[in-house]
């Protein structure tokens, strides 16, 4: 595990599925159906190989795996419509600690932002639904960057509109390529792990991984103990 430096934190970036929001097992569960549909048998087995990834990579991942004709928008707007189904009928719960981190960040001064690989149109309704929206400064959703995670474009523009240097920045993921994107920007990359457990790779780079979000209130903590 990276090692855990002294220093303040001026801004918060969080990704938002499966570290927001307990919703990457309600997107398998879509892909499933819509890949059933299609006759493409259980598609949903392929989301640990996409997370962090946005539309366009995702489609050029789809199209390896399942064949240059896989119908992307057609799965797209069922997986869509069943995830709304879903949505509504279950709803999509916020992680363990979502709403503490963002009272305490708000209550000591960071800025914070969202960077999800997912739709602004999707992302937006989510976090309003979900009650958060208003705890953040700024947004950069998936259909506003041209390279998907692990390239580094999201988190260094996050930073950008933040105003806040990387350096001084903190990367709260749940997915291997997210805390790959946060690293090469130089950010403190938080893991909290969903779907995908740490490997050794991601046990080094990351700056700590946590089993929630109450955990890095209190790396935050330790770092508002140094003078």
């Amino acid at each position: 595990m990276g090692a855990g430096r002294p220093g303040k934190t001026e801004a918060l970036v969080f990704d938002m599925d499966g570290l927001l929001f307990d919703s990457e097992r309600v997107v398998q569960r879509t892909w499933n159906m819509a890949g059933e549909e299609l006759g493409a048998g259980q598609v949903g087995e392929q989301i640990v190989h996409t997370l962090g990834m946005n539309l366009k990579s995702r489609t050029e991942f789809f199209r390896r795996v399942y064949g240059p004709d896989f119908p992307m928008d057609i799965f797209s707007e069922k997986t869509r419509k069943y995830y709304r189904q879903i949505e509504e009928a279950e709803g999509v719960p916020l992680k363990p600690g979502v709403r503490e981190i963002l009272r305490y960040g708000k209550q000591n001064g960071y800025k914070m932002a969202v960077a999800t690989s997912s739709r602004r149109e999707h992302s937006t309704y989510m976090l309003k639904k979900g009650g958060i929206y208003t705890f953040f400064d700024e947004f950069m959703f998936g259909d506003m960057v041209e390279n998907a995670k692990p390239d580094p474009e999201i988190y260094l523009k996050a930073c950008r509109m933040l105003g806040t240097a990387p350096e001084r920045s903190m990367a709260l993921e749940d997915s291997p390529n997210g805390i790959r994107s946060a690293t090469a920007t130089g950010m403190r990359a938080v893991m909290v792990p969903d779907l995908v457990q740490p490997d050794g790779e991601l046990e080094k780079i990351a700056f700590r991984i946590c089993k929630d979000l109450r955990e890095v209130i209190e790396i935050l903590e330790e770092q508002r103990a140094y003078p």
